[in-house]
């Protein structure tokens, strides 16, 4: 069969990857010159940056097995760390780490050790675990993090430093309007199972040459072609096949069917001419931000990830940072570090150039060391619409549409996770299988 992906996106790589891989001729369209969607390579002063710094955990399954599939080495691309919230030492946080050993042995052990936490907020953090692995991780009826979390009895010091930093970062919404199920499914998969599927996974290069370009690159071996700069602007129905409207040719080709691996807006626009936009809902959307700085070569954290306290009142918002000459990036990255905001849109009011200024404020102050404060540059690259708002309740549509070869993909379809990179890619697979079975 001869199928067309719309969007290069990770749902649209692991679509194209699945049906390439079963023999179909795969066309991927993409309108952007760069493949990867939300979670690509851009380049700022001559260096491969991120539009937004991720984390993945051992818990993706469908991540790491498209990875293997496509001749991704996961142990020399990946930076595999323990699970771990760690704090600067002197910002008035937490160090927690697990070790290496046996589920739910190592978390026990990690939360005996942390330092930073009272005896009543790890007695706390014990009875919300154990209290969760006895529901199995199920609630009769969803609600918000930050009422699940006061129904537990969760202290200040651990929502400030461990849960809402954890939701934000997992779900990109904030705990008062973030879906308590949703978390809850995502502490189950990582948490509540094997030690190394609470591990962190960190790209050791940029998020495109991470999976999108070796995928194609696999399109391509398995007799598929890669349309780059191309945008669909319409899709109609040709007898039993589907046509394309491009916009880079008159030429309009035809399929056996189609994954629409595009934003859910922008696939609610092409679905608008054939009555079917109605099944895509109007989400409301979280920004994410990346502050990049650089500064003198030879700069470095006591870690690779460190957690920061936001502090939205002083007009410090980072959450997290990374130190990107540690995850083994090429040497221009010496000296790079990376700040994360999420659920950005009220950091972003006060402007790139003052966010920039108040992370760089933030590291100097956090860390103690004044010269984290000057960084030679900065640069902030926001998402305004990285994810949806992962609220409780929130009906999210199927892959399926109610006409035979064309299917939906992307991290906003109908999952147990947020809008994250797992989902993108679990969702692409089964796009992939059901076109198969048609």
């Amino acid at each position: 069969m001869k199928y067309a992906i719309i969007g290069a996106g990770w749902a649209g790589c692991s679509a194209a990857v699945e049906l390439a891989g079963q023999g179909h001729e795969v066309h991927l369209y993409e309108a952007a010159r760069t493949l990867g969607g939300r979670a690509r390579e851009v380049n700022v002063h001559a260096t491969a940056l991120d539009n937004g710094q991720h984390i993945l955990l051992g818990a993706y399954q469908a991540t790491l097995a498209l990875l293997h599939t496509i001749g991704v080495d996961t142990r020399s691309a990946l930076l595999r760390l323990p699970l771990q919230m760690c704090y600067p030492v002197h910002s008035g946080g937490m160090q927690f780490i697990a070790p290496k050993l046996p589920a739910p042995l190592h978390v026990l052990v990690a939360l005996i050790r942390a330092q930073g936490l009272s005896r009543a907020d790890k007695m706390t953090l014990a009875r919300f675990s154990s209290t969760a692995r006895w529901m199995d991780w199920e609630l009769n009826t969803d609600c918000s993090v930050a009422e699940l979390l006061q129904r537990f009895d969760q202290t200040e010091r651990l929502i400030q430093l461990l849960w809402q930093p954890l939701c934000v970062a997992a779900l990109n919404t904030p705990t008062e309007r973030a879906s308590a199920q949703v978390f809850l499914n995502v502490l189950k998969d990582s948490l509540g199972a094997s030690r190394a599927s609470s591990d962190m996974l960190i790209a050791r290069t940029d998020l495109t040459r991470l999976l999108p370009q070796p995928a194609a690159d696999y399109v391509v071996r398995h007799g598929g072609q890669i349309h780059l700069g191309c945008a669909v602007q319409a899709i109609s129905a040709n007898k039993n096949q589907w046509q394309l409207r491009l916009s880079t040719t008159q030429t309009e080709p035809v399929y056996d069917g189609v994954v629409l691996a595009t934003p859910a807006e922008v696939s609610r626009e092409l679905l608008t001419p054939l009555q079917l936009a109605q099944h895509i809902p109007v989400f409301e959307y979280e920004a994410i931000s990346t502050c990049y700085l650089q500064y003198k070569p030879g700069t470095r954290l006591p870690r690779p990830l460190l957690a920061l306290i936001e502090r939205p009142q002083q007009q410090v918002w980072g959450q997290f940072v990374f130190d990107r000459s540690q995850l083994n990036m090429t040497p221009a990255q010496d000296g790079l570090l990376a700040v994360v905001i999420s659920a950005s849109g009220l950091a972003l009011e006060q402007g790139h150039a003052e966010l920039a200024a108040n992370c760089a404020r933030q590291l100097a102050e956090d860390l103690q060391r004044p010269e984290l404060a000057t960084p030679i540059w900065t640069q902030v690259i926001s998402e305004k619409r990285a994810t949806f708002a992962c609220t409780p309740g929130l009906q999210r549509p199927d892959n399926v549409l109610p006409m035979q070869g064309l299917v939906l993909a992307g991290d906003y379809t109908a999952s147990r996770y947020p809008a994250t990179l797992e989902a993108a890619v679990q969702s692409g697979k089964i796009a992939a299988g059901l076109l198969g079975k048609a």
